[in-house]
């Protein structure tokens, strides 16, 4: 993008936000999920960059990183404050049995199928991580009526509450994965470099955390708590950067630890809740315009059986959980399939894969971001389907 001024760039994400409104009065016409609009906006603009119909080449990249980033630490932040005592020990039983049977089958389904046609490690890896992923908005959204209340409506919404914490994690454990097994015969450099990505991602969350969680009881609602939440994004963002940290990790553990810990933890929650769409927008858009459309045709094996394999590992995986928890209470037959809306965090993952192995990222991209629409158009239809 030579000579393209700063005002270009506010004028660029000035369309995006004005694009995203009337997504949102589409997506109320058409039932059509806004993500998806959102994502599908993203892929118009790579088309246009790609086809060389726009001389902005490097606006991409001076836009997305930080903003992108952004969105990624406020999704972790507010997925580690839904993990309250009180939440964890309602969990502990049916919920957690049942969204774990889902979370593993389909993972070990994508790695196992991925591995034995002859993809990568690294890829094979990292999808079956990103497969764990819900959307949890999504599914919520999506159950009609007095069906949120039924024996399965209930362990639904419960279990997707937990879904992208198995996620986070599993991500965390396959990068961790990949860099042993290819430093196998090292100085074990790569290792350390996984373990401290782990393990210094919780340090910096409970760095974080603990002073957060003081200075929360401390402020009055209103225009000190919003500063407190923007400083929580920022420095989470920052530092995990500058640190070499798990983003995603040290986000999450920074919300479990300010949730637990302080006395109006909702203040800052709140605040981040009401801030975090327009970052959503860009997230979702600026993902989409990372689609590589000459990478498209030559993944659509690697997308097919992506999707087929975690289909396949959503329902044997529901199939599973519910067996396991059937003396419990009654779970409807194939009640894993309406755990197939993707969203944020999943895209968030490939967006961190494809920066470790930057050699397959093109194929990760376009695997997870194709995906990603398609679960959210036929997502919804399961929920309602499955769930009444």
């Amino acid at each position: 993008m030579e000579g393209l001024t700063d005002s270009g760039v506010l004028v660029f994400l000035g369309v995006i936000l004005a694009c995203s409104i009337l997504a949102d009065i589409v997506a109320i016409r058409t039932r059509i999920p806004r993500i998806s609009l959102l994502v599908l906006l993203g892929v118009g603009i790579a088309v246009v960059r790609q086809l060389g119909l726009s001389e902005s080449a490097e606006l991409l990249p001076r836009v997305r990183q930080p903003l992108i980033e952004l969105a990624l630490v406020m999704v972790a932040f507010l997925l580690g404050g839904e993990f309250t005592w009180e939440r964890m020990r309602n969990l502990a039983g049916s919920a957690t049995v049942f969204s774990l049977s889902v979370a593993l089958v389909s993972a070990l389904l994508v790695a196992v199928g991925l591995s034995v046609a002859g993809f990568p490690l690294a890829v094979c890896l990292a999808l079956a991580a990103i497969a764990v992923a819900t959307d949890p908005a999504g599914v919520i959204e999506s159950i009609e009526g007095n069906a949120v209340h039924s024996e399965s409506g209930r362990l639904l919404v419960a279990a997707v509450a937990v879904d992208d914490a198995w996620g986070v994690i599993f991500f965390g454990l396959s990068m961790a994965l990949v860099g042993w097994m290819t430093d196998m015969s090292g100085n074990g450099g790569e290792f350390l470099s996984t373990v401290w990505e782990l393990g210094g991602a919780v340090v910096l969350g409970v760095a974080v955390g603990v002073p957060g969680a003081w200075l929360t009881g401390r402020l009055e609602p209103g225009e000190p708590t919003r500063a407190e939440a923007f400083a929580l994004i920022l420095l989470l963002a920052g530092l995990s950067s500058w640190l070499g940290v798990s983003e995603l990790l040290a986000s999450m553990v920074a919300g479990v630890i300010i949730v637990n810990r302080a006395e109006h933890h909702q203040r800052s929650f709140s605040e981040i809740e009401r801030i975090k769409w327009p970052f959503l927008v860009f997230f979702f858009v600026l993902s989409g315009a990372s689609l590589d459309l000459t990478a498209l045709s030559s993944g659509l094996l690697l997308l097919s059986l992506y999707i087929g394999l975690r289909v396949s590992g959503r329902y044997l995986g529901g199939l599973l959980g519910a067996s396991l928890i059937r003396s419990q209470r009654p779970v409807r037959s194939g009640l894993g399939l309406a755990m197939t809306p993707q969203a944020g965090v999943a895209i968030g993952m490939a967006l961190l894969a494809s920066e470790r192995f930057p050699a397959h990222g093109a194929a990760l991209m376009t695997v997870v971001v194709t995906s990603t629409v398609i679960f959210e158009l036929i997502g919804p239809v399961l929920v309602r389907r499955i769930v009444k």
